[in-house]
């Protein structure tokens, strides 16, 4: 491909000025984009289901609305969802074998609004099954690969949309964040992702794992881009009553340079032992960067109850987990095996359909809920989450953000720790509480270690996504790590 084609390397930003001024067109753009997704997916493997013919369908009504000077923001931008989110017409798995062949009949809040904008949907991205992973090895149909190093994995549960924006498949993508499953693979992956506040997106559409965790939220290839994608798809919804009545600002409207007198704090229970000592000496740096921009920075905060915060989560999310998957039994929808009875049937649906670790985070949190050992796990839990959320409080009573590592490790090799779930979960340890206390964050690229991108973690007070953007925007206007792509 010339470089006169390769418009798949444009920003939103960047792309929208074009389009709007005729000198691109949005098939020209979203062809672009599809000839990416064909000379990258044999080695990257993000996406589960391409929506070709649809995406230029859209292309074209686009490129119809934008020569009447007519259309909103992203009106004519590729992008790619993550396969958790319904989708009229177009298969959702959510990376499941009970899914394999479900094409839901509405599509998400989520989706609706970015059909209204006139975004154009590529595909859906591969993703762990249910959600439930840190590395898309957890996929029914087949592992994703980090576009820096194919021998390692993209992070989870969002890593094909993290490896998809990295590869530049298309000009953003949605993803799901749990306990980290935008964050982590957009730091694995050295794209910027943002878990908005819980409330903040609508979650109506969205096939649910943890409903007291899930968050919708945005992969972008920079800051800008991510507050434009912010604004199409933030605000309440009738369908979802967990979603705030809160008004949406315009998040581009904070993007600025200028960070003097910012109150930024360190905790430190998230500079542990067993950490990359490597990340940790690229997240001082970026920390000190964000000093010389003019921020005061206090490296002596502590928040005690995050030594908690990992056994806290995997009681929560699964005993959601457990209730939220009961539906999928083979009866309305979905795999389904035939047997000499209703509940052989039932089960054997079960057991065939779901994998591991999906049975395995089941299992934990249907025993965690059972009698006898609701107080002990599931009520202990939500004290946890209640002191989290106090900590929280009281730090952002004193500082305007947070910033701290976004893992203690960059991309590990595939297969790695495939076998030993713990370690898998540590992956998630700089994350998870986030979740629990319904905080937003942002992730953005921070630096390399042995050519694997660093993401650094930016935290901040419930619905105060804009401070978290004029931060993050003004540390990327001072450094170039997220101007650089892998090479594939």
């Amino acid at each position: 491909m010339s470089d006169t084609q390769q418009h798949f390397r444009l920003s939103i930003h960047e792309a929208r000025e074009l389009l709007r001024s005729r000198q691109l067109s949005s098939r020209e753009l979203t062809q672009s984009c599809l000839e990416r997704i064909e000379a990258t997916e044999p080695s990257v493997h993000a996406l589960i289901t391409v929506c070709a013919e649809r995406a230029l369908a859209q292309s074209d009504e686009a490129d119809k609305l934008l020569s009447r000077g007519e259309g909103a923001t992203l009106m004519g931008i590729p992008y790619i969802a993550k396969d958790v989110l319904c989708t009229e017409g177009v298969k959702t798995t959510c990376g499941s074998r009970i899914l394999e062949s479900f094409v839901p009949p509405y599509s998400a809040t989520v989706i609706r609004r970015l059909d209204a904008e006139g975004a154009v949907l590529l595909g859906k991205a591969n993703m762990d099954e249910f959600a439930m992973g840190s590395s898309t090895e957890h996929s029914a149909f087949f592992p994703t690969h980090n576009p820096w190093n194919l021998d390692c994995v993209p992070g989870g549960s969002s890593g094909g949309s993290a490896a998809a924006t990295a590869s530049e498949q298309g000009l953003f993508a949605l993803g799901s964040d749990t306990g980290g499953s935008i964050r982590q693979p957009a730091g694995f992956c050295g794209v910027v992702g943002l878990k908005p506040t819980y409330g903040r997106v609508s979650r109506f559409g969205l096939v649910a794992f943890g409903s007291s965790l899930d968050q919708i939220g945005p992969f972008t290839k920079d800051v800008e881009d991510c507050a434009l994608v912010m604004n199409a798809i933030s605000g309440q919804c009738e369908h979802d009553s967990t979603s705030a009545p809160i008004e949406v600002p315009d998040f581009t409207s904070f993007l600025s340079e200028d960070i003097r007198g910012l109150k930024i704090g360190v905790p430190r229970e998230y500079f542990i032992d067993g950490m990359d000592p490597e990340v940790r000496a690229r997240i001082e740096d970026a920390i000190s960067v964000l000093e010389r921009l003019g921020a005061s920075v206090d490296r002596d905060v502590s928040l005690p109850s995050t030594q908690h915060a990992l056994a806290a989560y995997y009681i929560i999310a699964p005993s959601e987990a457990s209730a939220n998957l009961a539906r999928f039994d083979g009866v309305k929808y979905g795999f389904s095996v035939d047997s000499t009875s209703s509940e052989m049937a039932i089960a054997n649906t079960r057991g065939e359909g779901f994998g591991d670790e999906v049975k395995r985070r089941i299992m934990l949190g249907t025993y965690a809920l059972s009698s006898g050992y609701y107080d002990a796990y599931y009520l202990k839990a939500q004290k946890v989450r209640y002191l989290l959320r106090q900590e929280f409080d009281q730090a952002f009573a004193r500082y305007d953000i947070l910033v701290t590592p976004t893992s203690p490790t960059v991309a590990f090799p595939l297969g790695s720790k495939l076998d030993d779930p713990m370690q898998m979960y540590l992956s998630d340890v700089f994350t998870l509480p986030i979740n629990i206390a319904g905080i937003p964050a942002i992730t953005v690229p921070s630096g390399y270690v042995s050519g694997l991108p660093v993401g650094m973690q930016l935290m901040g007070n419930r619905f105060r996504e804009d401070v978290l953007l004029r931060a993050a925007y003004a540390y990327q206007k001072a450094t170039d790590w997220h101007l650089q792509r892998p090479r594939l």
